[in-house]
């Protein structure tokens, strides 16, 4: 009985076996949550925080719904944490990583159940896991020469990465808008320069790409209302010292005159400062923060349009996109790098005036600005929007490409098969697991469809055996389709990711044979 003493009390610890049913438990249970979210025909979750104002999410997106889950048991967090890397690392694929890791742990429990080592599964999920990263690198398609074939492998990437969004509808016209938008970028995953603004009304396909930059303000009173070849000063300074706060300023004067002549000497510099600022030579100011009437005014008279309280990043933006640096200081004109762009004016979008700058230094820069019905649907569209710009920009890194629908995952099965007949030893079991486990994945996308996934897959498996075989799940007419007849497409870098982090994670759970959970602090009673 003394044994049982090594912890407080309240801690409860977990051995062997049920330590491991607890994670494979969790685990799947993660996995199934997100498995309907799969493939062209997913559905989608709404996701209710109990906080104030009871925010409504609806998303496909696996990291979103995983990252907005509260999950006590251990090994869930692991799953939910993959799918957040791969959310980061790639953008697309944050379903399938979960999924695929699910399925392994499913296999791996059989596997566990028929009194094979841990150690031994984990040394068979590696090989095969290698297995399969080389299969698929063997049959990559890489057009990166061929500038044509190469937009159309972007365009079909986007198509396929979209058709299980929100955007499915719509997927031609928003794909040609991310191609568009990660093809001015020429090559940096930095996505900060593609804009995204979200204006209500109208209809998803109203959404279109706009070239420069667009600042969410309106332009002050009587400034002019379009400005060619401008030169834009962006800043961040104090435009508002020219009256006397009453607040938190004491001033002590025998007469009310006296204060007048602070506000006068407040004024005169102000009038400096604002001087300064125009010698720069310039027709556009920036400012971060705001700007009181009368700089504003002065700022009207000399022709320049002063634009105020522009939002961080928009004044964090707009620097990198026009070529200018944000200045605090005006006293040494020649060391301020000014924006420069060719015209600034105000347009309209919906019922908002917005300001917009085109002709812009950097040539990368652009704004989609994405129109629908309702705010959910806009934050679903951003989101869908996101994830095929992630997946254009690593594909215009690393241009290899492969073919979607649940084909790569036969490919790779396949190849692990074959070298699992050869391994002699209990790891051979332990590959066939991961080949059925890869296989999961195909038949999820036909379940969603609500198709015979039994048969599809078998059928599948059967058209595989022929080289150079390019059948997939063809979910649209709901039989084994030719992928690349119908053009569906995934970038390699996404699959490798997928692959790798999931065993990855399985490995990772299956090591663990002891939950030990520590007491929760108590709560004195203060009474």
């Amino acid at each position: 009985m003394a044994i049982d003493r090594i912890f407080k009390d309240e801690a409860s610890e977990e051995k062997g076996e049920r330590a491991r049913m607890s994670s494979f438990v969790g685990a799947m249970a993660i996995a199934d949550l997100v498995k309907t979210t799969l493939g062209p025909k997913g559905m989608d979750k709404i996701l209710q925080s109990t906080g104030r104002g009871r925010e409504v999410t609806v998303t496909n997106d696996g990291a979103t719904i995983l990252k907005s889950l509260h999950i006590d048991n251990p090994a869930a967090k692991v799953l939910v944490d993959i799918s957040k890397v791969q959310d980061d690392e790639v953008g697309d694929g944050t379903t399938s990583v979960v999924v695929l890791a699910g399925e392994l742990l499913r296999e791996a429990e059989k596997l566990v159940a028929a009194k094979i080592h841990p150690m031994t599964i984990i040394a068979g999920f590696r090989m095969a896991a290698e297995c399969a990263r080389n299969a698929l690198v063997e049959k990559v398609v890489d057009n990166k020469e061929d500038a044509e074939k190469f937009r159309l492998d972007l365009m079909n990437i986007a198509r396929t990465t979209l058709s299980s969004k929100i955007l499915s509808q719509d997927k031609e016209h928003f794909a040609k808008l991310a191609v568009d938008a990660v093809m001015r970028l020429k090559g940096s995953t930095n996505l900060e320069s593609v804009q995204i603004i979200k204006k209500p009304g109208g209809s998803l396909i109203d959404s279109f790409l706009d070239e420069g930059f667009i600042l969410d303000k309106k332009i002050g009173i009587g400034q002019p209302k379009r400005i060619e070849n401008a030169k834009i000063l962006v800043a961040n300074t104090a435009m508002d010292t020219d009256k006397v706060k009453i607040y938190g300023a004491r001033v002590r004067v025998d007469s009310m005159t006296k204060v007048a002549e602070i506000e006068g000497a407040e004024k005169e510099k102000m009038k400096e400062k604002v001087n300064k600022i125009i010698g720069h030579g310039i027709n556009c100011f920036v400012n971060r923060q705001l700007i009181y009437n009368f700089p504003e005014e002065l700022f009207a008279d000399a022709g320049i349009l002063a634009i105020e309280h522009a939002d961080f990043d928009g004044i964090e933006r707009l620097a990198l996109v026009t070529g200018g640096e944000i200045a605090s200081t005006f006293d040494n004109p020649e060391s301020v790098k000014l924006g420069q762009c060719e015209l600034i004016e105000e347009i309209m979008i919906g019922e908002d005036k917005l300001i917009k700058f085109s002709g812009v230094a950097m040539g990368q820069a652009c704004t989609i600005v994405l129109r629908g019905a309702s705010h959910h649907v806009l934050d679903e569209a951003e989101r869908s929007l996101h994830d095929a710009l992630c997946v254009l920009s690593q594909t215009v890194n690393d241009s290899r490409v492969l073919l979607g629908g649940g084909w790569p995952e036969m490919v790779m099965a396949k190849e692990i098969d074959a070298l699992a007949r050869k391994t002699p030893g209990k790891k051979s079991l332990a590959m066939e697991a991961f080949s059925r486990a890869l296989l999961a994945i195909p038949t999820t996308i036909a379940d969603n469809a609500g198709l015979d996934s039994a048969e599809l897959i078998s059928q599948l498996r059967a058209e595989h055996q022929n080289e150079g075989c390019t059948a997939g799940i063809d979910v649209i007419s709901g039989s084994v389709g030719d992928m690349f007849e119908r053009g569906i497409c995934e970038a390699f870098k996404v699959k490798q990711a997928v692959l790798l982090s999931a065993t990855e994670a399985a490995e990772m759970i299956l090591r663990v044979d002891e939950i030990i959970t520590c007491a929760p602090r108590r709560r004195e009673d203060r009474m």
